[in-house]
């Protein structure tokens, strides 16, 4: 059985404490669901089962993607799960539905990420409910520890990319240059309203005026490499990665809407492209970033391909170290230039860039990839994401209006 995406929309990524502070992740989740439905044509009834991406739950309320099923319009027999993989937990969502439809559990399906870095609370210690003695305690941020530590090592996500630019020795100009045409390719995307048809726009208040809030606003058009190269090291004192040329911490959500061959036929629906390829992989939790080799390399042996054939990758920038590691290991393990890959991955930009709303960037890497893949038209690409833990997440997917005479 083939599985196909029909629908593939997101919301403009929101800065931290930004134009989206205000909206909850399953706001911001209906939004892209909804847009998702409308751009598939399909209604809510004809949905199996809502399920989206999304890490930082606490204080969020019973259900999050239920309450995102509920707001975006759908019934109440639909129903709704989370999943939480932490930076993957968006395509790790598009996996588990693509799997139900295969072994025949659904026929369609919503899936997705959301995640409202902004909203993430302050814990209390969890010996407060038993009741505290004396002395002074501290309050735990839940964005830090449930987002952006490893909890094996308890490291913060930031040493890992320290780690891996003294293994691959990667110096600080090569991270700030990563960065910085990252932010170039992304600001010219913006211009180009490149954009423009994979967002769907949210309504936000503005000093009490309800406004459309349409386009990402985390790109930093006054960066240069001289004011890169001025930012302190974040994560260790002699270190080389800043907050310069690791990504953001953002607002957002995205969607997609999964179908099988015989409902895209039966209800006449226009599929994007077809998920032809899966790869998952674990490793050294020191080491997460490299987690996308190996399941990039997994993903291409079950579609069948070699990397040679993909024409564009979308991979998650979570640190500038971080992504010249993997294109270094993919270009030595395939035989392709890193000049070549680099020249076809990001072409608008990374999470350097454009920000990386956690629960969100699964499914926003691949709804900014189908777009390319069809406005370009490319036949193959790759999505893929390291994960905190030491995981790897990727997904080949086929463009089905590719034509071989443009």
């Amino acid at each position: 059985m083939k599985v196909y995406i029909v629908g593939a929309k997101r919301t403009p990524i929101g800065s931290f404490m930004g134009s989206l502070k205000n909206k909850s992740a399953s706001e911001l989740g209906s939004v892209a669901i909804q847009a998702a439905l409308e751009s598939a044509k399909v209604t809510g009834h004809q949905i199996d089962e809502v399920i989206m991406g999304h890490v930082l739950s606490a204080g969020q309320g019973q259900g999050p993607a239920r309450q995102a099923s509920l707001g975006a319009g759908l019934p109440d027999s639909v129903v709704a799960h989370s999943v939480n993989m932490v930076c993957g937990s968006g395509m790790k969502a598009m996996i588990n539905g693509y799997a139900q439809i295969q072994t025949g559990l659904a026929k369609i399906i919503v899936a997705g990420g959301m995640e409202s870095m902004s909203q993430a609370p302050y814990l209390l210690p969890k010996e407060t409910r038993s009741g505290l003695k004396m002395g002074e305690r501290s309050l735990i941020d839940s964005l830090i520890v449930d987002g952006l530590t490893d909890s094996h090592y308890h490291y913060h996500m930031g040493l890992t990319a320290e780690q891996l630019a003294e293994e691959f020795v990667i110096s600080r100009e090569e991270q700030d240059n990563y960065a910085f045409h990252s932010q170039q390719k992304a600001i010219a995307a913006v211009d180009d309203k490149a954009f423009v048809r994979e967002i769907a726009p949210v309504r936000v208040s503005v000093r009490g005026k309800e406004e459309w809030f349409s386009e990402d606003e985390y790109p930093n058009r006054k960066t240069s490499l001289e004011k890169l190269a001025r930012l302190r090291p974040a994560f260790k004192n002699d270190g080389n990665v800043t907050a310069g040329n690791a990504s953001g911490i953002n607002d957002g959500a995205s969607a997609v809407v999964l179908a099988s061959d015989s409902v895209v036929e039966q209800e006449q629906l226009t599929p994007l492209v077809e998920i032809i390829g899966i790869g998952q992989s674990g490793v050294d939790p020191l080491r997460m970033g490299l987690g996308p080799v190996k399941a990039i390399e997994s993903a291409l042996a079950m579609a069948k391909l070699s990397l040679s054939d993909i024409d564009y990758l979308e991979i998650n920038e979570a640190f500038s170290s971080q992504s010249i590691a993997v294109l270094k290991e993919l270009s030595a393990q395939h035989a392709v230039s890193e000049e070549s890959l680099l020249k076809k991955t990001n072409i608008k930009g990374g999470a350097i860039a454009l920000g990386h709303p956690i629960g969100a960037s699964g499914s926003r890497i691949l709804v900014t990839l189908i777009h390319i893949l069809r406005e370009k038209n490319a036949k193959y690409g790759v999505a893929s994401l390291c994960i905190g833990g030491g995981m790897g997440i990727a997904m080949v997917v086929k463009n089905t209006n590719f034509l071989t005479e443009h």
